[in-house]
Formats: C-alpha cells, structure tokens, sequence
C-alpha cells in the first residue's frame, strides 16, 4: 500500500491510539491537576501524531525527519509525565501498563520510521 497522506502512517495511527489512551487514563487524575500534570500529558500525546502528520506534510525528508524528532521527544515528555503521575499516586499503574506498551510501541515505530527514511 503507498503512503496518500499522513493517516496511511502507522507511527500517525497508533499515536493517534496513544492520545485516545492518555485522555481516558487522565480522567481519572485529581481535579487540582487539571491545569498541571493532566494538560501536560494531554498535549504532549497529542504533539505525537501532530508532528508526524506535519512533518509528513511538509513532503521533505529532512522535515519529515525533524519533526519526528519532535514527537521522539514528546514520546519522552509523556513517558515522564505518566511516571510520576503514577509515582505520585495520582493514577493507577496497572491501568497504566496498557499505556506504557503502547507508548513503547509508538516509540519503536517513530525510530524505525526515522531510520528508514535516513536510508533513503
């Protein structure tokens, strides 16, 4: 299958997945934290596959490649935030292990796709 736009990515549909997965695992975070950790978590998983689409349609590798980069590092931002929410008990970590190995899946999926384009 070729690549139309963005949506055909698999890195783009399973951050997509991801985003689904932080909000309705953040719902259940403390009131108070709704301008904090929660608003945190929520735009870095949707920085995800918000930089992937854009860098997709910026129809340049070394674009592309850039803003992969970006959602590398949003991966990281939403690793870390989701950790210490569980570390400060805000959210359970048995409902966050489905999250962590989607997180992971992205995470392999965004470097793989980094590295194939790098190949040319």
């Amino acid at each position: 299958m070729s690549v139309r736009n963005h949506r055909d990515l698999v890195v783009w549909q399973k951050g997509m997945d991801l985003v689904v997965d932080v909000y309705r695992v953040s719902s259940a975070m403390p009131k108070e934290e709704m301008y904090g950790l929660t608003n945190q978590m929520r735009r870095a998983a949707v920085s995800i596959p918000s930089n992937v689409a854009e860098g997709h349609g910026r129809k340049n590798d070394n674009e592309l490649l850039r803003f992969l980069s970006y959602s590398q590092g949003s991966l990281c931002e939403l690793d870390t935030q989701l950790t210490a929410s569980e570390r400060l008990g805000f959210l359970d970590g048995s409902k966050l292990s489905p999250v962590f190995s989607l997180l992971e899946q992205v995470t392999k999926l965004a470097a793989a796709f980094s590295a194939k384009i790098k190949q040319g």
